[in-house]
């Protein structure tokens, strides 16, 4: 589950793979019935690995067909009205979904009885290119998406342009992996980013912030996103993000970050060698 805060409301991100995860929002939600809380919710995962740690093989199992849809959305909707977003998990062109006519009409059904927005989450080296395709995906005549999600951070930057233009056009933008998953902590496995380390301690020290802090803040002051999605794990690591809304980085500060960038199939090679627990 993802917490992102944005103008004073709280956004959770959970997704139907998880199961248990989407179960413990719903409970935690009615428990509190905060009024300033929107959820948003994926379908197209089975998660397979049951929690166990050192899990051999695939955790996840992709499925974008009509019957994992309609099943899984039986779960989401359940969430009404507090659900604000019903994304795609992970869509490629290698699922077809952006081509599956029973699919992309249900999912319009669904937005048109519910008021919900319709959403997509993208991943890979390719996610540019799924955006893309993905603005042009109409029902009825009218474009079906409303949210679009994707990875974008200091050393992932390939997909700016596109993100800009669904920013520009008025669509939300809900961002994922701001923190390279773990890779821009200090960590003795990645000494070829010795320098970003360098750099992002030497910010830290200026502006009074942790590391994250400024990862996440070049993400809002360089692409001025909706929403960006902490990923945080427990509320230590939560407050500490949170600081990223006490500051603004100088022009000159957001250069250097800003060459960074890596080629993204390299970085995108990197993150597929990463071990998930």
């Amino acid at each position: 589950m993802d917490y992102a805060y944005k103008n004073g409301i709280r956004h959770f991100d959970t997704a139907a793979s998880y199961g248990k995860g989407e179960q413990f929002l719903l409970d935690w939600n009615r428990q509190h019935a905060y009024k300033d809380v929107q959820l948003s919710s994926k379908w197209g995962y089975s998660y397979v690995a049951n929690w166990e740690i050192g899990f051999k093989g695939a955790h996840e199992i992709k499925e974008h067909s009509l019957a994992k849809l309609m099943e899984q959305w039986q779960k989401a909707r359940e969430m009404l009205p507090a659900l604000e977003t019903y994304q795609i998990h992970s869509a490629t062109f290698e699922s077809g979904v952006l081509e599956n006519t029973d699919v992309l009409r249900m999912l319009h059904k669904i937005k048109e009885s519910s008021g919900l927005k319709i959403g997509i989450s993208v991943s890979g080296h390719n996610q540019s290119e799924v955006l893309r395709a993905a603005l042009s995906v109409k029902v009825n005549d009218n474009p079906l998406f409303d949210s679009y999600q994707a990875t974008y951070n200091i050393l992932e930057q390939s997909c700016f342009s596109i993100l800009k233009e669904i920013i520009q056009s008025n669509k939300t933008v809900m961002i994922k992996e701001g923190l390279a998953n773990g890779r821009l902590f200090e960590n003795q496995k990645f000494s070829h980013y010795n320098h970003l380390y360098k750099l992002l301690k030497d910010l830290s020290e200026k502006y009074g912030v942790g590391p994250d802090a400024i990862a996440l803040r070049f993400i809002m002051d360089s692409l001025q996103p909706q929403l960006l999605l902490s990923g945080a794990f427990n509320t230590s690591q939560l407050s500490q993000n949170l600081k990223a809304t006490t500051i603004k980085l100088e022009q000159n500060d957001l250069t250097k970050l800003y060459a960074l960038g890596l080629d993204r199939d390299r970085y995108w090679k990197e993150r597929s060698l990463l071990l998930w627990h």
